[in-house]
Formats: structure tokens, sequence, C-alpha cells
């Protein structure tokens, strides 16, 4: 049993990586600024303070060490920086969630050296002055600097599932069903994508295996956009009104100007299996479906 601390577990795909854990008999802490509740009552402990706070967040965790920590929460380098004060001498190993954003849209597949945080430049400052691609970079390169401790950033291109809060998929599937139009740029760009639940698999086996640095973690294959609004027309048949560029609310969540995908070789090689896009996705769509009826 390991002593495991989880910020960013009580929604999506960080809420199943702490059911993993629960079910492994782990001694999981989540914390969270005490807004969202906590889903999993006397099963974890809840510490609740603002990880932004860092006299409040070092006063929290005071004395206590841990096997493992989650950050599916830190958007900055001053998030990192102040994480890596706090944490520093009093963890075994860090699981950071970052993003298929720090790379960039060029229309090639993306391998973990084509972003280096370890040569990065480093200007610190919070998640308001950076776009989110850059506060992810800027996270990766102070984590992998200061920390004192084992790092493994997980770099997730876009995580699908019916419980999504962004309700970036639904966004498609709904305006789909009610004949309303949906803007795209490209529809012939190309991205990845992950099932939450095998996200929070990748998380667990990062935090458990000895792998370290930067790893991208993607289900097998892409899909243009041009092929997922098939895969919808087809589950709910219906004819999308599919626009090019757009009003920004009607204007997709995908809609990007060149293909943005990843390679997964280095966590494949390394014993992760991942699943199949094209298994999942389709009865994914039917179940979001379903929901909406």
């Amino acid at each position: 049993m390991k002593n495991v601390l989880v910020l960013g577990g009580t929604r999506f795909f960080g809420r199943k990586l702490v059911e993993l854990l629960i079910a492994d008999g782990h001694h999981v802490t989540i914390i969270t600024r005490g807004q969202s509740g906590n889903p999993f009552g006397n099963k974890v402990e809840h510490l609740a303070v603002d990880r932004k706070n860092k006299q409040q967040f070092a006063e929290k965790v005071k004395n206590r060490t841990f096997d493992l920590v989650f950050d599916n929460i830190c958007f900055s380098p001053n998030e990192a920086y102040d994480f890596c004060e706090v944490f520093n001498g009093k963890i075994n190993k860090l699981v950071f969630t970052s993003t298929l954003s720090t790379y960039t849209m060029d229309g090639r597949e993306k391998h973990e050296a084509d972003f280096d945080p370890y040569s990065y430049e480093i200007t610190m400052g919070n998640s308001t002055d950076f776009s989110y691609g850059e506060g992810k970079r800027q996270a990766e390169a102070v984590f992998f600097k200061y920390a004192k401790f084992p790092v493994v950033a997980v770099r997730f291109p876009i995580v699908m599932g019916s419980d999504d809060y962004t309700r970036r998929l639904h966004f498609h599937i709904e305006r789909v069903m009610n004949g309303e139009p949906i803007g795209f740029v490209n529809m012939g760009s190309e991205m990845s994508y992950i099932h939450a639940e095998e996200a929070a698999r990748f998380l667990q086996w990062a935090g458990e295996t000895d792998i370290e640095g930067p790893f991208n973690a993607t289900a097998n294959g892409k899909i243009s956009l041009n092929e997922l609004i098939k895969i919808i027309e087809a589950h709910t048949g219906n004819k999308a009104n599919v626009v090019s560029n757009g009003e920004e609310d009607t204007l997709s969540p995908y809609a990007i100007s060149e293909s943005w995908y990843m390679s997964n070789k280095k966590a494949v090689d390394k014993g992760f299996s991942f699943t199949d896009l094209e298994d999942w996705l389709p009865p994914l769509v039917e179940a979001i479906i379903n929901e909406m009826k």
C-alpha cells in the first residue's frame, strides 16, 4: 500500500484515477478547493485548500510525506515552482498531467523530443500570463529543473468520455442532432484522442513504473474531423450542418487549421498497451446520443 496524494481528483479522468488507486488498496489523499465536494466519502482523506495559496498549501501538508503525487491541475510555472518548494524532500515521485498543446500545430506527428523541457527558457508567471500550452510548457520546464524527486510529464491529447465536463464531443453531437451549424477551419485535419478511463490507467501506470521524463499518452490511431462528423452522422441519422469558420458560438472546439497528433511509441516500448481509437470512439458517440435522448 502506498501513501498517494492527488491534486485534481474529483471529476473526469482524475476521479477515475482516484477510483483505481482506492481499488488497489492505497491510502489516498485528495486536495481540492472544497467547492466540488468529496465524491469518495471516507474512502479518501480530503484536504480543502487552494494550491495557488502557497502558505496555506504548505501548512496543509506540513510534516506529511507521500510515496506518489499526481498533479492534474498545475497550469503555470509559478504553481510548479511552489509545488517543488513545498514538496522537495517529502515525496518519492510526481506524475504531472501535461498536454499535446506543448507541441506546435504543424501537421506532423509529434514525438517527445519535439518539445524539450530540459532546455526550455523559463519565464515565471501565473496561468493568466500564458496560453494554456505555454503555461504547461513552462510548468514542465520548472518541474524538470527544480524538482528534487523523479517527475513524469504525461502529455495527453484531447481526453474523451461521456462525463467530460468540457462537453467538447457533446457539442458536436448536440449540434448534429439539432441541425445547428458547426464551424470548422480545416475538416481534413487529423487529431489524437484518449478515453478518460485509459488516461486514468496511464497515469496510474506512470506512477507505478520507474519511468521518468516526458511521455505521450494517446490511443492508437488518429482521425480527421471530417471522419469524426461522419461517425456522428451515422449514429444520429442526421446530416451535419457544417460551415466554414462560423461565429464564435458555433465554432467547433476542435476547429484546428493543421493536423495535430502524437506518437505513443515511447510509452509502448516501456510496456504500456493502448486501446485503438476506432474500437471505442463510435460506441462512445452512441452512448452520448442515448444519454441525450
